[in-house]
């Protein structure tokens, strides 16, 4: 039985063929050509971030609602944080059919340089970097313990399957919009990749960061820590499995143990502009520093993966 799981794994590791992806290019150059078109770039950005907001609020409207009509319900509610989690996940295939309709390359190729999605990367990154950020970010709730406020039975056990099964959804949605749809749209701008790697990693980790509202230097820096990090590691496995790896970590174990914990979500995520951080709340931050050098430090030899060669 291993190792016929082995071999599925590995199986589903190799590139297929992709029309319209040039060769031996690195992720974030797929888009690239001989125009650098930048004024497509930025109505793409705009649709991106215009999907996000969209979204969002189509969504959290519905939610609301049910909640006051059908519930009875006020203020922050699961139905609304599962709106908000579904609202993230559109970005998938929202980001897909951006690819698409403006740049003329197939769905799947946003996965990965193979083309497809990579289950023996995820799974390999799930084991090896799973475990460790899983204790750190529990660890932060230790050394900087929130405010509790009284839940419900049903909100808790409602809480926890969100967490289990939509937010995941959420933050893989992030990372097909940003790490992946925005790092490649930016990262087409310059002649050369290694530039156009720094500009795409520097320009939607700027943008995304302050996009979450919060300028308090500790929260500011874990959140240009984070998406910096999920970058580079795109940029140099060549997809998006690993970051979505520690993407899906980082926040299910945030949102199961705070809602373990009776910490108040609702205001958290109300005071953003105005919420205070901590050296505790950097300590994910050191983490997943030292994932992206371990996974640098592994690809120095064979450089970031590329597309294959027809």
């Amino acid at each position: 039985m291993p190792n016929t799981t082995t071999n599925w794994l590995l199986q589903h590791d190799q590139p297929i063929p992709t029309p319209r992806v040039p060769t031996a290019v690195e992720y974030h150059r797929v888009y690239a050509g001989e125009k650098r078109r930048i004024l497509r770039g930025v109505l793409a950005i705009v649709l991106l971030f215009g999907g996000l907001v969209g979204f969002a609020q189509l969504f959290l409207f519905g939610a609301a609602i049910v909640d006051s009509r059908i519930l009875g319900r006020t203020g922050f509610t699961p139905l609304q944080q599962a709106a908000g989690a579904l609202s993230l996940g559109v970005l998938i295939p929202y980001s897909m059919l951006l690819q698409r309709l403006l740049y003329g390359v197939p769905f799947r190729s946003l996965h990965s340089v193979a083309g497809r999605f990579r289950f023996g990367v995820f799974g390999r990154a799930l084991l090896a970097f799973g475990p460790i950020l899983l204790v750190v970010v529990a660890s932060g709730f230790l050394l900087a313990p929130a405010e509790q406020v009284p839940w419900t039975t049903f909100d808790l056990v409602a809480y926890f399957v969100i967490g289990m099964l939509l937010t995941p959804l959420a933050a893989a949605g992030e990372e097909y919009g940003f790490r992946g749809f925005m790092f490649r749209v930016v990262g087409g701008w310059t002649r050369g990749a290694r530039v156009g790697a720094v500009i795409g990693i520097i320009i939607p980790t700027v943008l995304f960061s302050l996009f979450h509202g919060s300028l308090d230097p500790y929260i500011l820096t874990s959140y240009l820590v984070l998406f910096g990090s999920l970058a580079v590691v795109t940029w140099r496995t060549g997809g998006l499995e690993t970051a979505v790896v520690l993407h899906v970590v980082y926040n299910v174990t945030a949102l199961v143990l705070g809602t373990t914990l009776h910490v108040d979500l609702g205001g958290a995520l109300d005071s953003r502009e105005t919420a205070s951080g901590s050296l505790a709340t950097l300590m994910p931050s050191a983490t997943l520093i030292l994932i992206t050098a371990v996974i640098w430090w592994m690809t120095r030899r064979t450089g970031p993966a590329r597309t294959p060669e027809r």
